[in-house]
């Protein structure tokens, strides 16, 4: 019987331990949500912006060295194959035809091959 009260006073004083372990671990947490939201605000405007900001800037660049040459037409027979017409418009174009840089099975639209 001796030892089943020692035994129940070790558990109590741990669980009083573990309670007030438990709330000083929830006063940091508290005091540590604000340092991590100031944290995470600063690296946006620090970091993550002025990276979107780069990476557009390295965009544009490029865009203006690009050339807008329209590819020379290869009639290879893998290619632009139509097994059965297309259910919008003429049957020939894909949906999102771009007449510019999207070729017809027998050649780009306004061209003609002699």
């Amino acid at each position: 019987m001796a030892a089943f009260g020692r035994l129940s006073q070790a558990l109590l004083r741990s669980s009083q331990t573990l309670a007030q372990a438990r709330r000083q671990l929830s006063a940091t947490a508290a005091h540590g949500e604000h340092d991590s939201t100031r944290t995470w605000k600063i690296l946006t405007f620090v970091v993550a912006l002025p990276g979107v900001a780069v990476c557009m800037l390295n965009m544009y660049l490029k865009e203006q060295q690009h050339s807008h040459e329209q590819p020379e037409f290869i009639p290879y027979s893998h290619l632009r194959i139509r097994n059965k017409r297309f259910p919008w418009g003429d049957g020939v174009k894909s949906l999102f035809h771009n007449p510019h840089l999207n070729a017809l099975p027998d050649g780009y639209e306004g061209h003609d091959d002699e």
